[in-house]
């Protein structure tokens, strides 16, 4: 009997991992499937870690932005996955897409992806794409979003190995962090009437759909992406992260920015000629005081 047991439990993982091969990936965080795609229709919109008004805020999604519906089942709210935050928004402030045409984008959670042919695994390996890789989002079916990818090839990739985002690359997050060149330097400021520099990385990467919390530390500590650990090897878009000891309160780190190529950053500073400027990596006193970055 004992026997028996193990020859099941071999077979059911061969199972499991042989449809997972045929879904299209080869080392993949991967994500419940979607049953549809939705759209919000308020700002500010609270996801939730459960279906209660009264349960704990996750982050705060903005209007018009498309997420993952992974159960439409639950009486007034939906369980959604939006740039990798799974949680239960309000039905009243949701709209489900009906003709499974629109464009956004999406991050491919796992290396080895397969864009397919058709919205099956019976249908040809296109292409394959790796890890936060970048896709344009056309539609979607049963299951399947149909995506272009940055070098052309249309297919459809499974809805559990993309995660929804409205961003379509690190180079819009530059985009965005300029436009906010010279607004003044707030304490505990996370809006363009002001910000501090834990308050403008969060915004920023907000507005291209990522949610960081509000602390250089927290930040720098919350898992997003990868650690980058000299300036050589940053990319625009990049976190960027400090420590002066003296201005750590003990903390892990004491300043945030965004990394614009050139051996330059981005950030809101609190000095005499602060607000948002742009200020030099590779000498003085940020060089310095660098940590590390954090490549999305």
């Amino acid at each position: 009997m004992r026997h028996f047991a193990g020859k099941m439990v071999r077979v059911f993982l061969l199972a499991a991992i042989s449809t997972v091969l045929l879904a299209g990936f080869a080392s993949a965080a991967e994500t419940q499937q979607a049953v549809a795609v939705g759209a919000t229709t308020g700002s500010s919109l609270r996801l939730r870690a459960e279906a209660s008004t009264s349960s704990s805020i996750i982050t705060t999604l903005d209007e018009g932005v498309a997420v993952a519906v992974l159960d439409d089942s639950i009486d007034g709210w939906y369980k959604v996955n939006y740039n990798g935050d799974v949680g239960y928004v309000s039905a009243d402030y949701m709209v489900i897409d009906q003709d499974n045409v629109f464009t956004t984008y999406g991050r491919v959670t796992g290396d080895g992806v397969y864009v397919r042919s058709g919205p099956s695994t019976d249908s040809d390996v296109l292409n394959t794409v790796d890890a936060d890789t970048i896709v344009t989002i056309n539609g979607f079916v049963d299951g399947w979003y149909d995506v272009t990818c940055k070098y052309g090839t249309e297919g459809y990739i499974r809805s559990d190995f993309l995660v929804l985002t409205n961003s379509s690359s690190s180079s819009d997050i530059v985009d965005l962090a300029m436009q906010y060149l010279g607004t003044r330097y707030v304490y505990g400021g996370s809006s363009p009437s002001g910000f501090d520099c834990s308050g403008f990385t969060m915004y920023v990467y907000g507005q291209a759909g990522y949610s960081l919390p509000h602390s250089a530390t927290s930040q720098w500590q919350s898992g997003l992406g990868t650690k980058v650990w000299s300036i050589s090897a940053l990319q625009p878009g990049d976190l960027v992260f400090f420590n002066d000891p003296s201005r750590n309160a003990g903390k892990a780190c004491s300043h945030a920015g965004i990394y614009v190529g050139n051996g330059q950053f981005i950030h809101s500073s609190s000095s005499r000629s602060g607000g948002v400027i742009i200020s030099d990596l590779t000498s003085g006193y940020y060089n310095t005081y660098f940590v590390g970055g954090i490549h999305v």
